[in-house]
């Protein structure tokens, strides 16, 4: 067992002692359901140290945990919702997904826990929104931050660029990956097959074209997703795809491949969420020893021209939901699942969390964590991914036309309109 998990299992049994949220009684015994993404050992360890710490405090209580990989709960979760039987507590990043859950009547309303104390603790207020609407709310985060690029300053270093200088400008970003593509390495690891990853690009170079005003009045109906900043953001990513500057064979990787090329060191860049540090040590934690002390960490680059503010910010994060069915201890479980000193713990554990809860900040000390939290603290305009603030439909037309895009079997044009055919009919009043 690694001296970090070790600490973090002694940091949740202490806080087991602490007299339960919910004192337990000679109750008839409750099943909670518990899905989650986080499959590695250690970070799968991580929670199950939580819910045993809970079940310690409530002997009447058993949670029941279901791990699976990401793209496998997606469509699992879809197949439960369907059937009308969704998990007590299952993964969520909030947004349009979240809020067709609730419209259908399948996620609880926890707004009456959740006043007070609770709702109080969390610093992250843009975070929490996002898992409500009209004032109900359906779940809560546990972490959340920015998206930005990890880099290989090692790498940098090789193919003449400052370590310490990273890319502010479009223009010094292509720069950066006609260097690093001269050196013999690949300037970028996308896992395209997943499309998720493919879409943050042509998300941020929308938000640094466009701005919050774009998407709003695309969104709002107002414009459309064939603005020309949508447009213009398509023409980037073929700027950047006709460098071919990903990493071999990248449509068809997956993500778990791309965190392989960056562990591997044979790609220098990639355009991640906050969870990345702890990714790449859950996938292989030895070649992880020697990469993260490599890494760091720029905010995607402002585009010469573009309306958008260069420190606006594409980001979210993960938190859990409650089911329509899920009983009374299921929403307490998440209460002490977000706790202060849960969420202090989790910061040094193999989950890597940037805290959503205030008081936990504190526990805050890699260089890195503390720029994300800062981007995402200081953000004039901060998105959502748009595969889950968009409505599923709108989503999936999204990651369609990122897709034809990195293919080149889409023009930019195309992209935008495959995006704006199907928004003009979900979006519409």
């Amino acid at each position: 067992m690694s001296k970090k998990i070790a600490l973090f299992l002694i940091v949740v049994l202490v806080a087991s002692l602490v007299p339960a949220l919910g004192a337990a009684s000679a109750q008839d015994k409750v099943k909670i359901t518990w899905w989650h993404i986080d499959t590695s050992d250690a970070q799968s360890a991580t929670w199950q140290a939580i819910a045993d710490a809970y079940m310690a405090q409530n002997p009447n209580v058993e949670i029941e945990i279901t791990i699976l990989e990401n793209e496998a709960f997606k469509a699992r979760l879809v197949t439960v919702m369907q059937a009308g039987d969704p998990p007590d507590i299952f993964r969520s990043w909030g947004g349009g997904v979240l809020w067709q859950y609730a419209e259908a009547g399948l996620v609880r309303n926890i707004a009456p826990e959740l006043e007070g104390e609770w709702k109080d603790s969390f610093s992250a207020k843009a975070a929490l929104e996002l898992y409500g609407q009209d004032g109900e709310y359906y779940g809560v985060p546990y972490t959340w931050g920015a998206v930005g690029i990890f880099y290989n300053k090692v790498l940098f270093e090789q193919a003449g660029l400052d370590p310490e200088v990273p890319p502010a400008t479009w223009t010094e970003f292509i720069a950066a990956v006609e260097a690093l593509k001269a050196s013999g390495v690949a300037p970028i690891a996308v896992g395209a097959a997943d499309r998720w990853p493919a879409h943050f690009w042509w998300v941020y170079t929308a938000i640094r074209e466009g701005g919050q005003d774009a998407f709003l009045k695309a969104y709002n109906r107002e414009g459309a997703f064939t603005d020309d900043p949508f447009v213009k953001a398509g023409a980037d990513i073929k700027q950047l795809v006709d460098l071919e500057p990903f990493s071999e064979g990248y449509l068809g990787m997956n993500y778990g491949d791309s965190q392989v090329q960056m562990l591997d060191q044979a790609a220098a860049m990639e355009l991640m969420g906050q969870w990345a540090v702890g990714a790449y040590q859950g996938s292989d934690a030895a070649k992880a020893e020697v990469l993260v002390p490599q890494l760091g960490w720029f905010p995607f680059p402002v585009i010469e021209g573009g309306a958008g503010n260069a420190n606006d910010v594409l980001g979210g994060g993960d938190g859990f939901s409650v089911g329509a069915n899920a009983p009374d201890e299921a929403v307490d479980f998440l209460k002490f699942l977000t706790n202060v000193e849960n969420q202090t713990a989790l910061v040094t554990s193999p989950l890597n969390i940037i805290p959503t809860v205030g008081a936990a900040e504190v526990a805050i000390t890699d260089p890195i964590a503390l720029q994300i939290i800062q981007a995402r603290n200081e953000a004039p305009y901060f998105q959502l991914y748009y595969d889950q603030f968009l409505p599923p439909a709108v989503a999936t037309a999204v990651l369609d036309g990122v897709e034809g895009l990195f293919a080149g079997t889409l023009s930019p044009e195309d992209a935008a309109a495959t995006i704006e055919d199907v928004a003009a009919m979900e979006l519409a009043e």
